[in-house]
């Protein structure tokens, strides 16, 4: 006697919930093969087709096409052991046994198809359904089904890493790249409703096709910093172009007067301090427990390094109190010791404010990850000549990028973009610097 199974709408991954049905490839009466498609959907991410995990003859579908049914809801029943021509066979208690999709029942006990085996027979003028394999084929996933039946993978051959041996879509794909990476050959697509033939098991590759690089030392402790930077911190960005020309003529006349050479970097640096005394808010932290905004007197200016051993960002302890000729000796004596190593933690921490030359990477503009507990970082790209409007005239001029990305909650895009626009201004006219000396 015939077992009618319930085939209920699978979970499609991604937290959908529900799918509309767009058209079912099946009609009532129809013989269908273990993963054969039978429906196709739509869900928010995709088209979809979904395969039973039954071999028999439909008795009923479950919805009309341009309906949305919800996630767990009946889409067929199969009659399973029936003669076909009996598609209206019935046995109660069937419940929601699903193969390879969890199962409140254990289900009928199949054998396993010889090759030869696997022509279907003529049964009453239909054919009959090909027999299956012994047990349930561990996969939840409609998705993964499909990847393995349009490559040709007889999922039977392969070996779950999910919970209680599930065979997972990372698992088709490993067996897949294991074959290539022997120089096997692809297996070739099976077209439903003909049953998946058996091939050849993909051979465990020596080596994973992937590198792991441990998240330890200067590189996790940047992973940390930066994750929690962008889940505690509501940042927003905002840029401007400015013309450098000045700024570097006036780095010229200053090296040539044969002093200590005073840096580019030091020179933004002393803008920055500047700004920090005009726009506060931006030298400050949150303090998140107490709902406080800490504004902070000193400026403690970090500045990005890149090493050997990963971005670093050493700390210039009162920068507000030095000049261009202090803070050029200062920066390069923390850029020497994040080369060698020799950096201490008090040389990494502290900091209330970050610049960041990105410039020396050849590239313009970034939007900086802004320094946890800081509130504002400052980026500065490449200085390059460009066609600029000077004095009412096109000109080729030496052109900057700044971009700030600030703490939302210490101040609103008014701050920001008035500390933005006075340090372009200084950079366009470093006399501006003169008003707070």
């Amino acid at each position: 006697m015939a077992q009618v199974l319930e085939f209920r709408l699978p979970d499609l991954g991604e937290g959908l919930t529900e799918a509309e049905i767009v058209r079912w490839l099946v009609e009532v009466g129809d013989v269908v093969a273990v993963d054969q498609p039978v429906v196709e959907v739509e869900t928010a991410k995709a088209m979809v087709d979904v395969p039973c995990p039954y071999a028999g003859v439909v008795t009923a579908r479950f919805g009309e096409e341009g309906s949305e049914l919800p996630v767990g809801s009946p889409l067929i029943t199969v009659a399973v052991g029936a003669p076909a021509s009996d598609p209206d066979a019935q046995s109660e208690g069937s419940g929601n046994v699903l193969v390879g999709y969890g199962t409140s029942q254990a289900p009928a006990r199949r054998r396993r198809v010889r090759r030869e085996q696997q022509v279907p027979v003529p049964v009453n003028g239909r054919s009959a359904p090909p027999e299956v394999v012994e047990g349930p084929v561990p996969v939840i996933s409609p998705l993964v089904r499909r990847l393995a039946r349009e490559n040709g993978l007889d999922l039977r051959e392969l070996t779950g890493s999910g919970p209680e041996g599930l065979i997972l879509r990372a698992d088709v794909e490993y067996a897949l790249r294991a074959a290539a990476s022997q120089g096997l050959p692809a297996p070739a697509p099976v077209q439903a409703p003909a049953v998946v033939p058996r091939t050849p098991a993909a051979a465990p590759a020596s080596t994973p096709a992937e590198t792991r690089v441990p998240l330890k030392g200067v590189r996790g402790a940047v992973a940390d910093k930066l994750s929690r930077s962008r889940s505690e911190i509501p940042d927003a960005t905002c840029w401007v172009d400015a013309d450098a020309t000045e700024l570097m003529r006036a780095r010229a006349a200053m090296n040539a007067t044969g002093g200590p050479k005073i840096s580019l970097l030091a020179l933004l640096a002393r803008i920055c301090t500047a700004a920090l005394a005009r726009f506060p808010e931006l030298n400050s932290t949150v303090d998140t427990a107490a709902r406080e905004i800490v504004r902070l007197d000193a400026v403690h200016l970090g500045f990005a390094a890149q090493t050997e051993r990963g971005l670093v960002v050493p700390v210039v302890k009162d920068a507000h109190a030095r000049d261009a000729e202090s803070l050029s000796a200062e920066f390069a004596r923390l850029t020497e010791a994040a080369r060698t190593g020799t950096l201490t933690p008090a040389e990494l921490t502290g900091g209330t404010f970050t610049l960041n030359n990105y410039g020396v990477f050849g590239v313009d503009g970034s939007t900086p990850i802004i320094n946890h507990p800081e509130a504002a970082m400052l980026g500065v790209g490449r200085i390059i000549p460009k066609p600029w409007v000077h004095e009412g005239e096109l000109a080729v001029r030496q052109v900057v990028q700044l971009s700030l990305t600030f703490d939302h909650r210490v101040c609103d895009g008014g701050t920001a973009g008035g500390f933005l626009r006075y340090v372009a201004d200084c950079v366009e006219q470093p006399a501006v610097l003169l008003r707070t000396l």
